[in-house]
């Protein structure tokens, strides 16, 4: 969509025609990144299963059995108290990475229980009684017994289920008496409504008039007129006004210089479209972006790009791979009692983060 231009040389943009312009930039904008963030995600997703999922599964197998061969260790003598107290921890750190994977290992969940002095599935269930109270009481829905708290995307259902199920019984309750405020807002919400509906009802006849392919004689016009007419037809019915000022831009409706001639109540409300617009482009941007970040479990804390999200896939690959050298070689070091003594000595330990943070 075409910015408003100067009438001319000696007359400057109004401050409503220069923001008309940085919405119209910024639509194109959010446009822009909706397409390539459509086009990215099936490619990462891809990729992703082929080269970074395998790695990632076989970096939970090696932390599993490396805290098994510890854990072997942690029962031979030679080793301090001090030795044995960072062995068990450690041990904890690799078997609560391994059963984020898989947590229905019940090998690993002993392994916990022996060195935690504690019981994994008591605190996992007490856990999940918290997540649930909290939600309830922070949503208002009652999730049940049949959710699982652990997948997010169970969750969200969940809550929309509730969502959905309060909203079927809203109308059978007997509605409050409006305020004088909310009937104002009520009638401000129609009067705008109608406005939309007027302006599109404009163009769109405008569009038709000048479309109409009976009136062009030249086919090869006509087959173009046809084709904008069908463009015209679909706007139409979506009530979608950005495209429909579109189709007039292309016919030289709304030229450069018309553009510059919109002013006052008009210029206005073609900016509060723009908005909306431009909110609507915003919200499924970020419905997008939270819902990879929830796909794959991306840090909400990091600003995501399309341009930079497959060489963030490249990174953590090569990341994962040093990660199962890694491993294989610990796990190696532990048939001996020396090497093991002077890999304990070089660990400062601390409990470890996510393992898949994702490079982020």
């Amino acid at each position: 969509m075409r910015s408003v231009a100067a009438s001319n040389t000696t007359t400057p943009l109004t401050p409503d025609q220069k923001n008309f312009n940085r919405l119209i930039k910024q639509i194109e904008t959010r446009r822009t990144r909706l397409t390539d963030w459509n086009d990215v995600i099936p490619l990462f997703r891809h990729d992703y299963a082929r080269d970074l999922h395998p790695l990632f599964e076989q970096e939970m197998e090696l932390k599993g059995k490396l805290a098994e061969r510890l854990d072997g260790a942690y029962d031979q003598e030679g080793l301090t108290k001090r030795e044995r107290d960072k062995l068990s921890q450690i041990i904890i750190d690799l078997v609560l990475n391994a059963l984020e994977f898989d947590d229905q290992n019940d090998a690993l969940k002993a392994l916990y229980n022996k060195h935690s002095r504690s019981d994994f599935d008591e605190e996992e269930s007490d856990h999940l009684d918290f997540m649930r109270a909290m939600l309830e009481e922070s949503l208002g829905v009652d999730l049940g017994g049949d959710v699982d708290l652990r997948s997010p995307e169970a969750v969200f259902e969940k809550i929309q289920e509730q969502i959905h199920a309060q909203e079927e019984l809203g109308p059978k309750r007997k509605p409050r008496k409006k305020s004088a405020k909310q009937e104002a807002k009520e009638q401000f919400m129609e009067e705008e409504s109608q406005q939309l509906k007027q302006s599109i009802r404009e163009i769109y006849r405008k569009l038709a008039s000048a479309l109409h392919p009976d009136r062009e004689a030249d086919p090869h016009e006509r087959e173009r007129k046809t084709m904008l007419m069908q463009r015209a037809n679909e706007a139409y019915q979506r009530g979608a006004l950005l495209e429909l000022l579109e189709l007039q831009l292309e016919l030289e409706h709304i030229d450069s210089a018309h553009l510059a001639t919109i002013t006052g109540d008009r210029i206005k409300h073609y900016i509060k479209i723009l908005k909306e617009q431009l909110f609507e482009l915003d919200s499924e941007v970020q419905r997008i972006e939270h819902g990879i970040m929830m796909e794959f479990g991306l840090s909400p804390y990091k600003k995501l790009s399309p341009g930079g999200l497959m060489s963030l896939l490249v990174k953590d690959v090569a990341k994962t791979k040093t990660k199962v050298l890694s491993l294989q070689s610990d796990i190696d070091m532990t048939a001996e009692p020396k090497r093991l003594k002077a890999w304990l000595r070089g660990i400062s330990h601390q409990p470890s983060p996510s393992t898949f943070d994702f490079g982020f």
